[in-house]
């Protein structure tokens, strides 16, 4: 076994930053680290294991789903005579510890909450040969019960933690590389279906913390010099918008930029509340490189809202779609066609709603349902009314008609071509409008831009006008009842795939006409681009 060799799993569509944290501390501390992409395989992992000889082993558990997954390759492991310990982090494992440990057999301990702190303090006591049951902060089977030693409290000053390791920048956009970055931990809100204030509320300390302007834009900053990045993906589960302590951050982070190597070089991107965007201080930020905001609308109705308790009205998100379209920032936002109130009529108003902010093309629609995750409010809502089911891969609820139930289960299937996957139409009408927004930023003088521009925008607004129509027109046959009513489903359906098929060959086909036209070389449009010297 290697005495200083520790080695990850995980899911590496994008750099995972809490893996890349834990990693640092590790190599800080003088131990060699490894992540491996779960999407390899058993097999290669197992061959790779096998030539690291690791002292331990850590799981990133980022969502419930991936549980029985990871379970599988922990059975895998074993049964292929891995001994080293085995260990499992994430939200899902930190809040249902007993369950998890009990669906992966095999798996030694639970690494709760933050990790940094707690992992290295493991590998410590591996390296030295020693006990690691008595480390805070962890989770294990002992004679059939869940023992948990005392909760390691939350990090105090995230400055003073390591800056992530990168394996991968992950992601690069006409030429242009893009990562992610976090400037803050943790979330005051508490919306019913997620577990991101349940996460940090138990171990003790505060619910958010930040770091420094000065150390986030350090670290940007060997980004940007030392990787060549020039997008700047902030993974905050919400930007410091809400208070005015978290205003006077933001105003002071604008300054740093301003008198960084990086003024007017960088773009950048983040989440938010609606009832954050505020034209004065976004007007700022767009100034600064702000080309993205991502919103957590959820829901286009007075009832969702407060179902979803997410403590804003209707009127507030479209006063937020309207501020950044008239300061020209690109928007996306979460939304849930379906929550555990929904009725057909109530699901038309958001139809209503996502016509109104998004009819002009502005932003594709996607199609999702509220599901009770594991440590939310929903989840214990729904089992208290008796209405969960499902599994720890898919959670799920039975809504309260059976028309509704009906209506949904048909309109996942006409929309899983439409919205699922990383090759879904919504994800290519997403990935060329963040092509727009690179193009704006970094190649305003193509020539062809503005047409280039308005034919994805209206590929957009004709992709959430079939959307909608799809909903509308199909929504009656559920209504009311009646023997035909299958054949007229069966036409919408092939309907809303032949316009699927014709959407998806005029985006392409733009999408060719433009670069190829505008002189850009094809390996720059696949992302094929050098590592920087």
């Amino acid at each position: 076994m290697s005495a200083r060799h520790v080695a990850f799993v995980a899911y590496q569509d994008q750099p995972n930053l809490g893996i890349g944290y834990l990693a640092s501390v590790l190599v800080k501390d003088g131990f060699k680290v490894e992540v491996l992409d779960y999407r390899k395989g058993f097999e290669a992992i197992l061959e790779r294991i096998r030539e690291m000889d690791p002292l331990l082993i850590g799981l990133s558990v980022i969502f419930q789903h991936y549980t029985p997954d990871f379970a599988n390759l922990v059975a895998h492991l074993r049964d292929n005579g891995i001994e080293c310990p085995i260990c499992a982090g994430g939200h899902y494992p930190s809040l249902e510890r007993e369950t998890c440990l009990q669906e992966m057999p095999g798996l030694d301990f639970i690494v709760r909450f933050e990790g940094e702190q707690t992992l290295l303090e493991v590998a410590r006591q591996l390296r030295g040969g020693r006990n690691w049951r008595n480390v805070p902060g962890i989770a294990y089977l002992k004679d059939g019960g869940v023992m948990d030693t005392p909760l390691r409290p939350l990090a105090p000053d995230l400055d003073s933690l390591p800056f992530p390791k990168r394996w991968s920048l992950g992601l690069h956009c006409l030429g242009i590389r893009a990562t992610s970055i976090l400037a803050s931990r943790g979330c005051p809100r508490n919306c019913s279906f997620c577990s991101i204030r349940m996460f940090y509320s138990i171990p003790p300390g505060p619910v958010r913390r930040t770091r420094s302007p000065e150390n986030v834009i350090e670290e940007m900053q060997q980004l940007y010099r030392n990787q060549g990045v020039r997008i700047f993906l902030f993974q905050d589960d919400d930007f410091s918008l809400m208070t005015k302590r978290d205003r006077d951050w933001t105003w002071h982070f604008l300054d740093c930029l301003d008198r960084s190597e990086m003024k007017g070089a960088i773009a950048w991107k983040i989440s938010c509340r609606s009832d954050e965007v505020e034209p004065e201080i976004f007007t700022a930020m767009r100034d600064a490189g702000l080309m993205f905001t991502y919103l957590g609308i959820e829901s286009g109705h007075e009832a969702g809202l407060r179902v979803l308790n997410k403590h804003i009205t209707v009127a507030q998100n479209l006063q937020a779609v309207q501020t950044l379209k008239s300061l020209g920032i690109s928007f996306d936002f979460g939304f849930m066609l379906f929550d555990p109130s929904s009725t057909i009529d109530r699901v038309l108003k958001n139809i209503r709603f996502v016509k109104r902010i998004c009819g002009d093309g502005s932003s594709p629609v996607s199609f999702a349902k509220t599901l009770p995750y594991a440590g939310t409010d929903l989840e214990s809502q729904m089992r208290k009314a008796g209405r969960l089911r499902g599994d720890v891969a898919a959670p799920d609820y039975s809504f309260l008609d059976r028309k509704t139930e009906e209506w949904f289960d048909y309109l996942c299937e006409v929309f899983y071509p439409w919205v699922y996957g990383g090759q879904s139409l919504q994800a290519q009408l997403r990935w060329a409008a963040f092509e727009l927004d690179v193009l704006d930023r970094f190649y305003a003088h193509a020539p062809g831009l503005e047409e280039h521009r308005k034919r994805v925008r209206f590929l957009t607004h004709w992709y959430n006008e079939i959307y909608c129509k799809i909903v509308e027109d199909s929504s009656g046959y559920f209504r009311t009842p009646h023997p035909g009513n299958l054949h007229a489903l069966a036409g919408i359906r092939s309907a809303a795939e032949q316009q699927r098929n014709w959407i998806e060959d005029q985006l392409a086909l733009q999408r060719q006409d433009f670069f190829t036209s505008a002189g850009f070389p094809l390996e720059t449009v696949l992302g094929q681009v050098d590592a920087p010297s």
